[in-house]
């Protein structure tokens, strides 16, 4: 069995997953059928980077309960996060935490992360040559243009991918170029890995969720983002990549240090790139119809995770 909360940053997944982790081990059914209590996986794609604490909302050591975590600090800065090598480790994972008799438990807001643990998802290869050449055409023709190309191509593939968003339309037709096969092929097909697999979907008030996206803004700023993000550009070993640059939190932290915003035009354009993330991420994770929503409001952790252990331990006991 899985067991996965998922939703866009800023819900309270990680609180809630220590909380639900705790409550199982003191509920005398669920302990007796996990008696290794829980393990928790992360499916953040930024928390897989070491040293990058403050800005992705990492769960410091010391507040993790006595909880195993995995998939958090696993790579330097200046590595290439790969999806398919997060779903290798991931579910390498899963099956270990499973053979000592726990429960994984998967938090995450990367959605997909998320889709590439828990669900059926091929990796296509890749061919540098091939893909050289759609970055080109990405370059000189604009992502919108690609994005019709796929459509004339693959339109069930076109409907999966934002217009602008180059990327993944060059991967697209990349992959269709080397497999000869359409896009739309490799993608999820709606099909749990393992079967016995429980998605909570945790949302909240988006008011109320751009309030919390301001302060946490805010307060990764006070706590020391900018020293965290000076600190990792100045290490000669492992400096800052091109993925982790682009972090949220980052990319406005780098532009302060070199003096293209103040500190206060940093926080106001995290908190923008962060509600912006949000509604990527609702936008995605509202798509799955297996996933169970969780609404949660401003009622504090303590009622909220009584409520939600309830929701899920009939779930996972199939009452």
């Amino acid at each position: 069995m899985i067991v996965a909360i998922v939703g866009p940053t800023a819900t309270g997944k990680s609180n809630l997953g220590l909380d639900f982790a705790q409550r199982v081990s003191r509920d005398p059914e669920l302990n007796a059928r996990f008696p290794g209590g829980v393990e928790i996986i992360s499916a953040d794609a930024f928390q897989l980077y070491r040293g990058m604490d403050v800005g992705t909302a990492k769960t410091p050591e010391s507040q993790r309960c006595g909880i195993a975590h995995h998939q958090i600090d696993v790579l330097w800065p200046d590595a290439e996060a790969s999806v398919a090598a997060y779903q290798k480790h991931a579910r390498s994972d899963v099956e270990a935490i499973q053979t000592r008799g726990a429960l994984p438990l998967v938090v995450g807001g990367s959605g997909l992360y998320v889709r590439a643990m828990l669900d059926v998802l091929e990796f296509p290869p890749t061919d540098p040559a091939v893909r050289a050449r759609w970055e080109a055409q990405a370059e000189q023709l604009g992502a919108a243009q690609l994005h019709e190309i796929l459509q004339r191509k693959d339109p069930k593939a076109a409907e999966t991918i934002e217009p602008l968003n180059a990327r993944r339309l060059v991967r697209a037709l990349e992959v269709m170029e080397i497999t000869g096969r359409p896009f739309s092929a490799t993608l999820p097909r709606g099909e749990y890995w393992q079967p016995d697999t429980h998605v909570f979907y945790l949302t909240r008030n988006l008011d109320e969720l751009d309030e919390r996206i301001n302060a946490r803004s805010r307060e990764m700023f006070s706590q020391g983002l900018l020293e965290e993000t000076a600190q990792l550009a100045a290490d000669r070993a492992h400096p800052l990549g091109i993925t982790a640059q682009k972090a949220t939190g980052y990319s406005q932290a780098l532009a302060v240090l070199r003096g293209e915003m103040t500190v206060e035009d940093g926080i106001a354009a995290t908190a923008l790139a962060t509600r912006q993330l949000s509604r990527r991420q609702i936008k995605w994770f509202r798509r799955d119809k297996r996933a169970v929503e969780v609404n949660w409001s401003h009622a504090g952790l303590e009622e909220q995770g009584r409520s939600f252990f309830a929701q899920a331990r009939s779930q996972i006991l199939g009452h």
